[in-house]
């Protein structure tokens, strides 16, 4: 089955603000499932998913299972970098956010889909590692890291190039994937990235040596999750 998914491409915006954006359309689309409309629409039929891409202004965000002792800035550091820190409802440990990098928010119902849980981060991590090979970088999964890794089969040279984290609830999706494009990767180094101390992290930019075009990797990713997950993607 296909599922018809609205994409959104909100630019620069702030996290907090995408975040209530995200809790809107995702409850939306519980409710639908359960019958609670409200008396607004029927709930014949799967409600419309979303696809948000954004870029975040500078901000650190820790999962619900995650550990402040990973922030390794205080209130007034993180003022002095202009950072937001938010304590959030997705899995995971701690990561940031900032501009030239490519943040995917896939608002879905899995069981539309057809998919497990576990099969749909499996299906995240396959957009991801496809699209940054269409600009000719190698890139896998790490076992028992969720995320998409350089030399991940070699310890000292493992590096991150994209963080994953979702939230789940009758199998309805938020939250979602970090990408480094252009991504400063000085912001890193004050957080212990998703918990490690021993990993690295990096960007598109950085192994490729040049800045990258973001809109041409959005047009890769868009349609690597369009044939994984069999979506159709209608521009808001």
């Amino acid at each position: 089955m296909i599922y018809s998914v609205k994409y959104e491409d909100f630019g620069l915006r702030d996290y907090k603000e995408t975040w209530d954006y995200q809790e809107k359309v995702f409850q939306k689309i519980i409710n639908r499932k359960s019958g609670d409309t409200g008396g607004k629409e029927g709930s014949e039929g799967p409600a419309c998913g979303t696809l948000i891409f954004v870029e975040h202004p500078h901000v650190y965000t820790l999962g619900k299972s995650g550990s402040e002792d990973n922030l390794l800035l205080n209130f007034i550091q993180l003022r002095a970098k202009d950072a937001g820190f938010y304590r959030i409802n997705r899995g995971g440990d701690i990561t940031y956010h900032g501009p030239g990098q490519l943040v995917g928010y896939p608002i879905l119902d899995l069981e539309v889909i057809g998919v497990s849980l576990k099969d749909y981060v499996h299906g995240l991590e396959e957009a991801v590692i496809r699209t940054v090979a269409g600009f000719g970088i190698s890139a896998g999964r790490l076992e028992g890291a969720t995320g998409v890794w350089l030399n991940p089969d070699l310890k000292a040279r493992s590096r991150k190039i994209c963080a994953i984290g979702i939230r789940a609830s009758r199998y309805v999706t938020m939250h979602g994937f970090a990408l480094n494009v252009n991504t400063n990767l000085e912001y890193f180094s004050f957080i212990n990235p998703c918990g490690f101390t021993d990993k690295g992290v990096t960007s598109m930019e950085k192994e490729l040596g040049a800045s990258q075009d973001i809109e041409a990797v959005k047009e890769r990713m868009k349609k690597n999750l369009a044939e994984i997950f069999n979506l159709s993607l209608i521009n808001n």
